[in-house]
């Protein structure tokens, strides 16, 4: 007896398929008890892992590799530049390929831990000229040029967990999507808050390492997270929130689970976005309110300069998301105080203190910060016309 594949059959077992094979990284097969046998391997004191972290040519991704060193490195600056392939991360041409890691920052390493190290590095190429992706180098610049101000950020940072083949964590398999929203911010419940292992370890790595890591709280997206940090003057809090986005991907990597900074990946569902609290010395100090209204005024002035370097695809991806349906509008600049629908807001208690900091609600998941600081500090403190 022959059995007829109709079409209706055919997309059953393709649903049943996808039931019983979901589609995560096979990383979650592998056992992590045999991988702690070998992480706790006695070490000789004199030999130390270093993980060199840095952002490839898409200004999105990060990379990394590990080299051994024979001492224990202090500061970025006890460790040596290294060269790798750029032409493997599009950063250089394959006949001129080489591109110079420079360490900036240095940070213990939750993953090995120990005496290790994660090394996060500028990139440049061989003639000592930073990389297009490299934004760091020119945000210190200008950050040098306004130290008496104390410029102080803190950043928002949302993402989406996923699978392997795009589809978010958690939600249903056969049926399209989880119910409406309403059911998942600041959620509780195996219902609702979903990958929350994934958060919560990648919280604990954070507070190990030492980055300024100020919260952590499920969105309002089913499978949608997002984790705070700051508030921290100056340029170690972008590289904060790069460290934090490398070691966000490679715990989820332990579990399997696939990270996205896309901005908009549903369309009836919530963006997301990496919203930037900034301040002054004098917006933080008494009167200081008028110094934030002040800079308002100045941001919408230079309102469609800010989107286009808001995301690294110059406001493309961005536009999806600030569609001013329970957020901002891409092509229109708004302010208000508790106003989560606007381009900045202003907390309540900010306005009753009548001192603090503002929140630029624009930028999207996968800004760079280094574009952002270096935006917010050229507008409001470097007054230009």
């Amino acid at each position: 007896m022959r059995l007829l594949l109709t079409p209706r059959i055919l997309n059953a077992c393709k649903i049943l398929h996808r039931a019983v094979h979901l589609d995560w990284s096979p990383n979650w097969k592998l056992s992590k008890k045999i991988w702690d046998r070998y992480r706790n391997l006695p070490i000789a004191n004199c030999k130390v892992q270093a993980t060199y972290v840095w952002i490839d040519g898409t200004g999105e991704n990060m990379r990394s590799k590990t080299r051994t060193m024979d001492y224990t490195p202090s500061s970025h600056k006890d460790c040596p530049n290294l060269n790798f392939n750029g032409s493997y991360t599009y950063q250089a041409e394959p006949k001129n390929s080489d591109v110079i890691l420079c360490p900036i920052a240095i940070y213990n390493d939750p993953i090995t831990q120990g005496n290790n190290k994660l090394v996060l590095c500028e990139t440049y190429d061989t003639e000592g000229r930073p990389t297009p992706s490299n934004h760091r180098h020119h945000c210190m610049e200008t950050l040098n040029h306004v130290c008496d101000k104390e410029p102080m950020f803190g950043f928002e940072q949302e993402f989406m967990m996923m699978d392997v083949n795009s589809r978010p964590f958690g939600w249903p398999v056969m049926s399209g999507e989880p119910s409406p929203l309403g059911s998942y911010y600041c959620s509780v419940g195996a219902d609702r808050a979903f990958g929350r292992e994934v958060a919560e370890s990648h919280y604990r790595c954070l507070l190990y390492c030492g980055v300024d890591i100020s919260g952590v709280n499920p969105e309002s997206t089913a499978s949608q997270w997002e984790f705070k940090t700051g508030p921290t003057i100056g340029i170690k809090a972008a590289d904060d929130l790069w460290i934090s986005r490398y070691l966000l991907q490679r715990v989820a990597e332990d579990y399997g689970v696939a990270i996205s900074f896309h901005p908009k990946l549903f369309k009836n569902w919530k963006g997301s976005g990496c919203h930037t609290n900034f301040s002054t010395k004098e917006m933080r100090e008494d009167g200081g309110y008028k110094y934030i209204e002040e800079a308002v005024k100045k941001l919408e002035k230079r309102h469609e300069d800010h989107i286009k370097v808001y995301d690294p695809r110059g406001g493309k991806y961005n536009a999806l998301r600030l569609t001013g349906h329970g957020v901002s509008k891409v092509d229109k600049f708004t302010s208000g105080v508790a106003d989560s629908t606007a381009s900045v807001k202003i907390s309540k208690a900010v306005m009753q203190k009548q001192k603090g900091h503002f929140v630029d609600r624009r930028p999207a998941a996968n800004a760079d910060p280094y574009q952002v600081m270096n935006a917010l500090v050229c507008t409001l403190c470097l007054n230009p016309q």
